[in-house]
């Protein structure tokens, strides 16, 4: 059954509505995966703040150009979802990129970071990236390493040195 121009109307303004709170977008093709597997999926997103729409490829691009968003829905392949990342640009991308490891049916067609599209292949390597408390444990590490490593090579002088003493006191004492 075909949906009447109203409900069309409130799918384009749902996306919308999307479009304008998102960090992030990732397009999935879903052709193929089990209902249930798809629920478990929005379960997934739902509890790491993201949001999986699916709709037709007219009405994503009713709501992508009345968002001045250039982009062309058409050209993607098979059945589109548009997974919308809330929390930050990378957390979709990666409950995609896990999903699509189960899956073998889903497939990853590209994304938006920052309005800018993104391949499938751009979107896996952002998804394989490490968590970001670990990315900033990285980043400190690097940051303080040039500190710790002229601490120990000071500290190091000073223990030669004390060294040094110790040796001429037990030369004097024998």
């Amino acid at each position: 059954m075909p949906l009447t121009r109203e409900k069309k109307e409130n799918i384009v303004a749902e996306i919308e509505d999307c479009l304008e709170k998102q960090k992030s977008i990732v397009f999935m093709d879903f052709k193929g995966i089990k209902v249930k597997d798809l629920s478990i999926l929005r379960n997934q997103l739902k509890e790491q703040n993201n949001e999986m729409k699916v709709s037709k490829k007219s009405l994503i691009n009713v709501a992508f150009k009345n968002k001045n968003i250039d982009f062309d829905a058409k050209k993607l392949s098979g059945e589109v979802a548009v997974i919308f990342g809330y929390e930050d640009e990378v957390s979709s991308s990666k409950a995609v990129y896990q999903f699509t490891k189960t899956s073998k049916e889903a497939k990853i067609l590209g994304g938006f970071v920052e309005n800018k599209f993104y391949s499938e292949n751009d979107i896996i390597r952002l998804a394989e990236l490490p968590p970001k408390p670990q990315m900033i444990g990285m980043f400190m590490g690097t940051i303080n390493a040039p500190v710790t490593n002229f601490v120990g090579v000071l500290g190091g002088n000073l223990r030669k040195l004390v060294i040094a003493f110790s040796e001429i006191k037990d030369k004097k004492a024998a």
